[in-house]
């Protein structure tokens, strides 16, 4: 097994300046399943995630009652309702599920035909994770194009994928994440103090950065959109962004913005929302 540490130089090897000439298209768009009665905040940090991390264009597919809040929430963001039969996947650049799904029927079909019909990177979270566990979906992620699929499970949702209780060491994080990729294919990202990345059955990267504060509800939210709008944005040469890439730098830059609320505000206070805002500041700093 080989262990790597995610490094400021290898996220600024993908996240470049942008050409003075790029449009909305080349930034990507993005498909937000998520967000419940009672969870509409989930869906509104899983966008402002994306929206700071360069999305050109973020659709969250949500409850109709729930436009309202979300459209206030983040109104840079357009809903549609979360009604699958009539959503066109092949417009969207890369997609993300989960974030206060819930698990009722209609939560479960939409997990099922993001993870079947839609071609593109997706992301996986929270209740999409649940979902899958106590539905059975393995075999159904795992037929997904390989290196198409990124989860994001915290240690709970890690015990509930693999059937035990992951241990806290660093060597068992890391084995618990190897097996994860092993069972679903998936680029594993297992959050929690030194998130490990599996990016294949023998590889993983741990990112150093982050501090205490970020413990706080939506901070996996946010991390989410982070990663899917990564995977939609157009690199300088003209290629799409990897899920491997994105997963990779959206780690990173979720621990950097973190670190710059910690900074400014101290580590009791920061909340999700503080860490989306300073997405962009971390960006900037990586970018140039």
């Amino acid at each position: 097994m080989e262990s790597c540490i995610i490094t400021l130089e290898f996220v600024q090897n993908i996240i470049e300046k942008r050409k003075r000439e790029i449009h909305k298209g080349d930034c990507g768009r993005i498909l937000i399943a998520a967000g419940s009665a009672g969870m509409a905040g989930a869906a509104i940090l899983s966008c402002k995630g994306a929206l700071r991390a360069g999305s050109g264009l973020v659709q969250a597919a949500v409850p109709e009652a729930l436009f309202p809040i979300v459209q206030t929430g983040v109104p840079e963001a357009t809903c549609l309702k979360r009604d699958f039969s009539k959503i066109d996947l092949s417009r969207y650049d890369a997609a993300a599920a989960g974030p206060g799904l819930g698990e009722r029927e209609d939560s479960v079909r939409a997990v099922r035909k993001i993870i079947t019909d839609f071609d593109g990177p997706v992301v996986l979270d929270a209740d999409a994770l649940n979902i899958i566990a106590h539905n059975d979906l393995f075999d159904m992620i795992k037929a997904r194009h390989e290196g198409k699929t990124v989860i994001t499970p915290h240690p709970g949702e890690a015990d509930r994928l693999l059937g035990y209780k992951v241990g806290g060491s660093e060597e068992e994080r890391r084995e618990a994440a190897l097996a994860l990729y092993e069972k679903t294919g998936a680029i594993t990202v297992l959050k929690g103090q030194a998130t490990v990345v599996a990016t294949d059955s023998q590889k993983t990267y741990t990112n150093i950065t982050g501090n205490p504060g970020m413990a706080t509800a939506g901070s996996g939210d946010v991390l989410t959109g982070i990663i899917a709008g990564l995977m939609g944005q157009k690199k300088p040469c003209g290629e799409r962004i990897s899920a491997r890439e994105a997963a990779l730098c959206g780690v990173f830059i979720h621990a950097a913005a973190g670190d710059l609320v910690a900074e400014e505000i101290g580590e009791y206070g920061l909340i999700a929302g503080d860490i989306a805002y300073y997405t962009a500041m971390a960006l900037k700093n990586i970018s140039g």
